[in-house]
């Protein structure tokens, strides 16, 4: 999806379709064509070729492939030739996967690296071919047999390109010049406290498709709705107008709508549904059939939205019992990918008494957000805008805008989502408030049926008192607070005895708090923080439950974090050893005193779930 996308007033749409449709247009409006396009959504579902596995890779730390031209592959073809690099011969690494643990010598590295697969490719005269990317991490510029298909940056988020027309019969060869290199315009920016894993660390498909097919549908409930379904299809390919068939077997449900000279179909329809829920994650197959493509997913239908003070998960107020993770793969580290990795790490969650995991600060791989689905925990879904970001800067205004339509994009019909984060610890000033406030109405117009957020921690402290005032929050439907009273900020009087002051009065989630142990120090008094000691950070969540005993509007709390993970940023030799400590768990998945603690805390808010 490229340049600009018109609209026919002439045909009448829903508002949810006509909404989407204009913010795309606000938001693509200008991207070079040489831009990744937005990707085709549920790629599980389609006809793939893996092209997974052993890449052959050149290490560029000195940035020399550009003038030598690495995508050429040239090859000496007289006597006096010599090209001063070469794919055959060298290094491999596995995709998916970062770089920085498949090699010591790339283990802290922030540089190029260039990667290339040979397939080979049978040319089909009626088929689209799509290269197709789950995320690079950070910048990546992708070539086929030589000439450029375009770049992508942002390291959480699929992105594809067509190459219908550039694909050979017999052998290709794609080459990717993959930059983890952090600047002050990225997304992150310079700053950020966790792993900066670079490579290509999810998925690679080509993905068969026939000449108009199924690229992107919205099938989820309206807004306030229980039984009706507000959302669109769109075809890819050469329009006409044609009839698009939604089926729901289970319901016995049929419904057939017709397309746009566009390939746009708005759906509307309503059916009895058994709503999904973390007590009953229930999911149907979806069929979506077009006349010449068919797609399947399983998805489910819930409401989740703000009634004065408190959050209501299909019409019952719920309490967030949530945990922040970090993309890490558990007790081997470096970035998770697998399916394997999520159902260690959601299962970790689930034991602690989560029914919320927030992704924390970036989007997750889908195996992440599907499984999490399935399990029955509900996800809150986060873009890189963290700390240190260039608010004043309109590149940094498109990434945000590109960032968050690709995360929506990719996982706007995984019902399990129900929070969009925008931002995580920004600070306040008038660029940034413009910046984020803006962002967050072309969020509601590209998906008006979750929560939106903002993560904020520049509330005040002053003789036991708590002042949460920032201006953001008038615009976000949860207060998002992070508070690390005991630990970064020492405790204002008796955890019981403190009160707060809001300006606005919205649910709140105490978004993060905590404090980091190395696991088996036991060592040290729990009133020192310099002890690192289990028995400190036991307290600290002690601490942290009478505070929320007395914490008005409160709707959840968020733990940071299931499990300590790398961070360059944490240097103490002896205690964090490159790790931050504030992990329920340590590395390798052994349970802190403090993981007892919010265990008993979360049990007991299982209840805390009633009718309004």
């Amino acid at each position: 999806m490229r340049g600009k996308i018109l609209i026919k007033r002439s045909y009448p749409v829903h508002s949810v379709f006509r909404n989407f449709t204009i913010t795309l247009i606000i938001i693509l409006t200008g991207f070079s064509s040489l831009h990744a396009q937005n990707a085709m959504m549920n790629v599980d579902a389609r006809k793939l070729i893996s092209l997974n596995g052993t890449w052959d890779v050149i290490l560029d730390p000195a940035g020399g492939g550009e003038w030598r031209q690495i995508w050429l592959e040239k090859k000496p073809e007289k006597k006096t030739d010599f090209i001063e690099y070469s794919f055959d011969g060298g290094p491999s690494l596995q995709v998916p996967g970062d770089f920085n643990t498949q090699m010591p010598e790339l283990t802290y590295e922030e540089c190029m690296v260039w990667y290339r697969k040979i397939f080979n490719y049978e040319l089909d005269s009626g088929k689209r071919l799509f290269l197709h990317f789950g995320a690079v991490n950070y910048t990546a510029d992708v070539y086929l047999n030589g000439k450029k298909l375009g770049s992508h940056e942002g390291g959480f988020t699929p992105f594809q390109f067509e190459i219908t027309d550039f694909v050979k019969s017999g052998r290709n060869s794609i080459v990717v010049k993959v930059n983890n290199q952090r600047n002050k315009e990225g997304l992150p920016a310079l700053g950020f406290d966790w792993f900066n894993y670079g490579g290509i660390t999810r998925d690679v498909n080509l993905i068969l498709t026939p000449r108009r097919f199924i690229e992107d549908y919205f099938i989820q409930l309206g807004k306030h709705s229980f039984k009706e379904i507000n959302g669109w299809v769109k075809i890819n390919g050469i329009h006409s107008i044609q009839d698009v068939r939604i089926l729901i077997p289970e319901l016995k449900l049929n419904k057939i709508f017709k397309s746009n000279q566009d390939g746009m179909v708005p759906v509307n329809f309503s059916a009895a549904f058994q709503l999904w829920s973390p007590e009953n994650p229930k999911l149907y197959n979806v069929i979506i059939e077009s006349e010449t493509d068919t797609v399947a997913d399983q998805i489910g239908f819930r409401n989740i939205e703000v009634k004065g003070n408190q959050i209501f998960l299909n019409g019952k107020s719920i309490f967030v019992r949530a945990v922040n993770i970090h993309e890490e793969k558990p007790i081997k580290g470096g970035r998770a990918n697998s399916a394997t990795d999520a159902r260690v790490l959601l299962g970790w969650a689930r034991d602690l008494g989560c029914n919320l995991v927030r992704l924390a600060h970036y989007p997750h791989n889908e195996n992440m957000v599907k499984m999490a689905e399935q399990m029955g925990i509900m996800v809150w879904d986060e873009i890189p805008v963290y700390q240190q970001i260039q608010f004043s800067s309109p590149v940094v205004q498109q990434k945000m805008n590109q960032m968050m339509t690709e995360m929506i994009g990719r996982d706007k019909n995984r019902c399990g989502v129900v929070i969009w984060s925008l931002s995580n610890e920004t600070n306040s000033s008038p660029d940034r408030d413009k910046s984020l406030i803006d962002l967050s109405k072309k969020c509601r117009l590209l998906d008006s049926t979750r929560l939106i957020t903002s993560v904020i921690n520049d509330q005040q402290y002053k003789n036991n008192n708590i002042r949460v005032w920032d201006t953001l929050y008038k615009y976000f439907d949860v207060m998002s607070i992070n508070e690390y009273l005991g630990w970064y900020v020492p405790w204002q009087g008796r955890p019981a005895d403190t009160k707060w002051e809001f300006v606005y009065q919205k649910p709140v989630i105490i978004s993060e708090f905590g404090g980091e142990a190395k696991f088996g120090t036991n060592i040290g008094p729990k009133d020192e923080a310099a002890s690192w000691s289990e028995e400190y950070q036991e307290q600290i969540y002690k601490d942290q439950v009478a505070l929320f005993n007395v914490t008005p509007n409160l709707a959840g709390v968020c733990a940071w974090i299931l499990v300590d993970y790398h961070s360059p940023t944490r240097m103490h030799p002896v205690y964090q050893q490159g790790y931050n400590r504030k992990g329920l768990l340590s590395e390798l998945g052994e349970k802190k005193k403090a993981w007892f603690v919010l265990n008993q805390y979360y049990k007991s808010k299982k209840l805390d779930y009633t009718s309004p």
